[in-house]
This record gives structure tokens, C-alpha cells and sequence, in this order.
């Protein structure tokens, strides 16, 4: 059992403060993700957490511009934007795909002319990786309280409004006819959304944050009879793959020929790639019931 343990940690593991960080704060985020990815997929809007995901880019490359945590950037684009999708959706309800491109391809004009920016006119080295692909260890500490300051929104948010999502998942003129505000607890949600990604692309990246958010969420719905059980699997699965990606990446500073280890991203993302694979090949379809 000892060589086990030693041939999964490597030395100094579990004193490295990046370390302790990058578990916090890799956990909060997988968290999260994984409780809004199952009402992300469960309202089939992972195309809208997928553009809310590439608009964070624009948010994180602004943040260095302003020398700001790109938290502030993530997060402040992503609820902006989920406003602006909203607006444009509800006054074209059959045009949210729609609403969702425009918004997202402009967002992606502006992150194009900030990361131009990033690279010709600060000292800042690595932005166009570090906002598209996460850097978790070199997270400073500092940033825990502000991680769990954006997270909690999120989770309050699908905690006091998980039957009217759920009520509205199914049939949002059912959930009218018993008195829920459709419009406002859509809007809820995709700020919650937009929160999760933010948190998501702080971790694995932006381009990323995608995979946080709805691989854990689909892969616990497949295996799962109840919305209860898939967010509280989608959960577990999420921090499972973020934490187990954060021991392989650190264990791949010692691997040959390179010592300067790989991405944690890759580690997690290949994590949920190849559950989501096992439980579609081999799991038991579960049909989701409220």
C-alpha cells in the first residue's frame, strides 16, 4: 500500500503551498461546475455555457490590462453577457441560438484586440496561455476567498430555485401555468451558468471551462435515476477529476525527458473525456426522473 501511495504522490506533495491552493480552489470550481452543469444540460444550454465559456476570454485578457485577478473579468463578462443573451433571446424567442452566436462572436472580437494588446503593450509573458489554458499552480492563496465569493452566488442560485428549474426544465408553459417566472428564473440560471464557467476557466482555462461544466453533469445523468442524485454526482465526479488531474500533473514534473511537467488542464479534461466514454460504452443508461 506505501508503494502505491509513493508511486501515485510524488515527494513533496502534500507540503507544496501551490499545491494546497490549486486543490482549494480546483475544488470549489469543480464543485460548482458540476452541480450548475447538470441544470446546464438538463435546460440544454451547453452551447450557451459553451459561448459564455468563450466570452470569459474577453473578461480574463481585459483583467490583465488592468492588472486585476481575471476573475473579475471571467465573472464580469460572463454575467454581462448572460444579460445581453437574455434580452436579445426573449425578445426573439426563437432565435436564442441566435442571440447567443452574435453576442459571442463580438465577444471574441474584443478578446482578439485585448490579448493583441496583452502581448505588444504590458510586461505580462504567458496572458494568451494562462487565459486559455488556466496555469492553476501559480494561483496565489489570496485568491481563495474571492473563488469562494463567486461560487457561493452560484450554488445559492440553484439551491433556492431548484424546483422552479427543474419545473421550467421540462416545460416552461407548465411551469408558467403553476405561477413560476419563466423569464426570470431563465435569467437566474444562466447567470449561475456564467458564474460556474468564470470559476472554470479560472482553474482549466477558458477554452476549456466547457468541459468542467457539462462532462461531470453528463456523465452523472447517464449513470443516475434522479436530478438530486445527478448534482450530487456531478459534484463528486467534477472534484474527483480536477483533484486527480492536479496529483498527475504535479507527478509529471518528474516524468522524462521533460521536467517541466504538463498542463493539470490536459490531466482533467482527459479525466472526464474518458469517463464520459466509459459510462456511454459500458453504464447503464439511467432515464432522469423529478
Amino acid at each position: 500500500m506505501s508503494a502505491v501511495f509513493r508511486l501515485l504522490f510524488a515527494p513533496g506533495f502534500f507540503t507544496s503551498s501551490p499545491v494546497h491552493t490549486a486543490l482549494v480552489i480546483g475544488g470549489i470550481a469543480a464543485v460548482v461546475s458540476g452541480v450548475v452543469g447538470c441544470f446546464t444540460v438538463l435546460r440544454g444550454q451547453s452551447y450557451a455555457g459553451h459561448a459564455l465559456a468563450d466570452l470569459s476570454v474577453t473578461g480574463g485578457s481585459a483583467s490583465f490590462l488592468a492588472s486585476i485577478s481575471p476573475l473579475w473579468g471571467f465573472a464580469g463578462t460572463g454575467v454581462l453577457a448572460a444579460g445581453v443573451m437574455d434580452v436579445i433571446g426573449f425578445r426573439r424567442p426563437r432565435g436564442r441560438d441566435l442571440a447567443t452566436g452574435i453576442v459571442r462572436g463580438a465577444g471574441l472580437g474584443l478578446a482578439a484586440l485585448f490579448l493583441y494588446w496583452d502581448t505588444t503593450s504590458t510586461s505580462t509573458t504567458g496572458v494568451a496561455i494562462t487565459v486559455l489554458f488556466g496555469s492553476m499552480f501559480t494561483i496565489g492563496n489570496s485568491a481563495v476567498p474571492l473563488v469562494a465569493a463567486f461560487g457561493i452566488p452560484a450554488l445559492a442560485i440553484v439551491t433556492i430555485l431548484y424546483r422552479p428549474l427543474l419545473l421550467s426544465s421540462v416545460s416552461s408553459d407548465l411551469a408558467a401555468a403553476r405561477g413560476v417566472r419563466v423569464r426570470l428564473t431563465g435569467l437566474a440560471c444562466l447567470v449561475a451558468i456564467a458564474l460556474a464557467v468564470s470559476l472554470a476557466a479560472m482553474t482549466v482555462g477558458a477554452i476549456l471551462a466547457t468541459a468542467l461544466l457539462v462532462g461531470p453533469a453528463a456523465i452523472a445523468l447517464r449513470v443516475t435515476s434522479t436530478p438530486g442524485r445527478a448534482t450530487l454526482a456531478a459534484g463528486l465526479i467534477a472534484v474527483a477529476a480536477t483533484w486527480l488531474g492536479i496529483v498527475l500533473a504535479y507527478d509529471s514534473f518528474n516524468w522524462p525527458p521533460s521536467h517541466d511537467g504538463w498542463p493539470v488542464s490536459f490531466f482533467i479534461v482527459v479525466l472526464i473525456f474518458v469517463g464520459f466514454v466509459a459510462v456511454q460504452l459500458f453504464g447503464r443508461s439511467r432515464r432522469v426522473t423529478g
